[in-house]
């Protein structure tokens, strides 16, 4: 049984409340954390705001080479960090390696990140007022940073809060999901063996009670949560006078144009669809597709889908595995059966034992089914049709979400207009919505949250404008 200490301002502490982590294929418990209380928050705070000024104050190249080497560290480490976020979390190990590989980049693209940080100068006589005199203008970090992850990507998606926080000068607190805390706390192993200064980083599992510290106490300057609308929202209103970052995901659209080669993009949307059981942010889970093309995509959907392998998470040959726990696989399931109820068609299902459900595909839905209208957050997809580009536009914008879609076509008409109708944060063309890369700017509006990821974008958020006028 393995056991993983919580790491506080550079040391690593056992607490006397214990938390037990499940392998989700098997539902056995593998490994033990622990949860911190009120008061071991309030320490970390403590350190945490102890430690800003010397963060603030730290060289670029010291934060470069920080960077840098724990990027280096977590790649030499690729296959047992896969291996432990596998086995907590359930994702296939194919997709867990190449999350711990993002997880080193988002390192690297921090590292260079850092080094472009820079003020300008402006003259300041656009008006008489300011004649003679010039403004120098510089970025500082805001101070401390709260994050707080979810599951479905444990080591990235914290990542992408350190990385940006440490290249910005900031103290971060992070609070990992319950179900999926070893990834980050194996992390902290590697940076603690760094030069990060103690105080610039706590990792700290806890219950939503003494989490909300991160939430509503004042020394904390910028929270930056990824989880789902309605508690997502709820922090924000929780949150006072402190910066907000919000990504709450969404149930991601894809447009297939007329001039889109089927052929060519089914293993795509395939992994869009299906990739982890669809636990994503940026799911591919409404495709809309031009009805000249729309009987032989269901079809070719169909078959592919069935060709997917399943199995445990570690075989290397898994490509679709179990979901989070059992109360989600059986929400989905419902979700479905809901659908079909109201005249929703089935192309293809399965069926779901515990917390494996197998993958579904559903036509003739409407606007309002939640296996539409919602972010359905597991391994089922609707498929409809639409006639003309202005009407697929139409059919994404439905709703309250807008993270991401993507869009097939050859036409470069068909893809300014999607670019500039499309209500989403990101359009991606010729391929599915599902894709990020780490230095892009990330995040959505309406519901699917407020502000951006993305390491430049991050620290962007990360640190405050000055300006000095003589």
């Amino acid at each position: 049984m393995q056991t993983f200490e919580l790491y506080i301002a550079g040391q690593f502490i056992k607490t006397t409340t214990e938390l037990a982590v499940t392998e989700k294929n098997t539902g056995e418990v593998f490994a033990h954390t622990y949860l911190a209380d009120q008061a071991l928050m309030e320490s970390a705070i403590e350190k945490a705001a102890a430690c800003k000024s010397i963060l603030a104050d730290w060289p670029l190249y010291e934060r470069f080479d920080t960077l840098t080497e724990i990027a280096a560290k977590i790649s030499s480490s690729r296959m047992e960090l896969a291996t432990l976020l596998s086995r907590e979390s359930g994702k296939p190990i194919t997709y867990a390696l190449a999350e711990i590989d993002r997880s080193a980049q988002t390192f690297s693209v921090a590292a260079t990140a850092c080094r472009s940080l820079s003020g300008e100068i402006i003259r300041m006589d656009w008006t008489a007022v300011g004649k003679g005199k010039e403004g120098f203008i510089q970025s500082f970090p805001i101070g401390i940073v709260a994050g707080i992850s979810p599951f479905n990507f444990p080591m990235n998606l914290a990542v992408h809060k350190i990385a940006p926080a440490i290249a910005a000068g900031c103290p971060i607190l992070l609070k990992p999901a319950s179900a999926t805390p070893l990834s980050t706390l194996a992390l902290a192993k590697i940076i603690s063996t760094t030069r990060l200064p103690h105080g610039a980083l706590s990792l700290l599992p806890c219950t939503r009670e003494t989490g909300m510290m991160l939430v509503t106490d004042e020394r904390i300057s910028l929270l930056s949560f990824t989880g789902s609308p309605k508690v997502g929202w709820h922090l924000k209103e929780k949150c006072g006078k402190k910066k907000a970052v919000l990504e709450l995901g969404g149930n991601a659209g894809v447009i297939i144009g007329a001039t889109a080669v089927l052929k060519d993009i089914i293993s795509k949307c395939i992994l869009g669809a299906f990739a982890y059981s669809g636990q994503i942010c940026i799911h591919a889970q409404r495709f809309f597709v031009h009805r000249t093309h729309y009987p032989a995509f269901i079809e070719l959907m169909r078959e592919a889908t069935l060709k997917i392998t399943k199995g445990a998470p570690l075989l290397p040959e898994t490509q679709f595995s179990v979901m989070i726990d059992e109360e989600n696989a059986v929400r989905v399931d419902n979700w479905v059966n809901e659908a079909i109820e109201e005249g929703a068609k089935v192309v293809l299902r399965g069926g779901r034992s515990n917390n494996y459900l197998d993958p579904i595909i559903l036509t003739s839905t409407k606007a309002n089914m939640k296996v539409r209208k919602e972010e359905v957050f597991g391994p089922a997809i609707c498929i409809e049709p639409f006639d003309e580009i202005e009407e697929a536009i139409k059919l994404v914008n439905e709703g309250s979400f807008g993270l991401q879609c993507g869009i097939f076509t050859n036409l470069i008409e068909e893809l300014d207009l999607a670019f500039k109708h499309l209500e989403v944060g990101g359009v991606i063309h010729n391929d599915v919505p599902t894709l990020r890369l780490d230095h892009m700017p990330y995040g959505g509006i309406k519901d699917s949250g407020l502000g951006r990821e993305g390491v430049k974008y991050a620290m962007m958020d990360m640190m405050e404008t000055r300006i000095l006028v003589k």
